[in-house]
């Protein structure tokens, strides 16, 4: 995927894609110069973040539906070729958090349910974009992953192994699809989203200390990050992980140790949404 091509009218599925880190990378692209085609299960959230989108001068559609419904996936890369005629680029950004909690006490069906939304619809719509676009022509995949797969955390074990279940999808098809389609992952740690808000709301000050770089991380921060990976300068990358976290992992060197988030993660009794 170039920038020479974006230029051209390439056309980007982002899903999840209403708020947060979906909607934010829905606008980076459409500034690079994609078409898009938006998802996210809430209609009315949907509508009033392609309105947003098209009033900054975007060409967008929607696609109301979750990527747990098969149909609806089908639909958007149905929508996309029908409109604009190709798929250049998607990112899997759409996922769950539930269920929370320890493991020993994790109702099996939530948990497949969480493995069809965070890793079943990547493999699935990448598997739609590739038949419908990137076989014959090429592309980028991008999966939103999260720095909390590389380890264990309390509460999250569902959703750290699903996304770590995604961190070695998007290796495994990368290998598969080369040379046509790179695939990426980018890993955010904690990021001012509404799904993360029980971990920073009340306590961002404290969080931020926590950090090397002294701040939790925007949504934007990550959508400059898919960005470059969907983009020319990025043309010899595939397979990688790119840590977009703020330097959490590394926060020891920095006199940081103490990790805020895991306190507050312990401390709420819930933190599904």
């Amino acid at each position: 995927m170039t920038s020479a091509q974006a230029r051209e009218g390439a056309v980007a599925l982002v899903t999840g894609a209403s708020r947060g880190i979906g909607l934010a990378v829905a606008r980076a692209l459409a500034e690079s110069g994609h078409r898009l085609v938006v998802t996210a299960r809430d209609p009315d959230a949907l509508q009033v973040a392609v309105a947003g989108l098209r009033a900054d001068g975007a060409e967008a559609l929607g696609c109301a539906g979750g990527v747990a419904d098969s149909g609806r996936s089908e639909a958007s890369v149905a929508l996309a070729m029908r409109a604009f005629g190709r798929l250049d680029v998607l990112v899997n950004n759409a996922a769950t958090n539930a269920p929370y909690g320890p493991l020993m006490d994790v109702d099996l069906t939530r948990w497949r349910a969480a493995f069809t939304v965070n890793v079943e619809a990547a493999l699935r719509l990448t598997q739609l974009a590739w038949r419908a676009w990137m076989g014959e022509h090429g592309g980028a995949v991008v999966n939103i992953c999260t720095e909390g797969a590389s380890h264990v955390g309390p509460n999250v074990g569902a959703y750290g192994t699903s996304k770590a279940a995604l961190l070695h999808l998007t290796a495994q098809l990368a290998g598969e699809l080369a040379p046509l389609v790179r695939v990426n992952s980018v890993s955010p740690g904690l990021v001012r989203t509404e799904m993360a808000r029980f971990v920073w709301d009340g306590a961002e000050e404290q969080l931020a200390a926590s950090l090397p770089l002294g701040r939790i991380g925007a949504p934007e921060d990550v959508a400059r990050a898919v960005t470059w990976l969907v983009s020319d300068a990025a043309e010899w990358v595939t397979g990688a992980d790119l840590l977009v976290d703020g330097g959490t992992r590394v926060r020891a060197a920095a006199g940081t140790a103490a990790y805020a988030v895991h306190d507050r993660l312990r401390s709420s009794a819930t933190g599904e949404a």
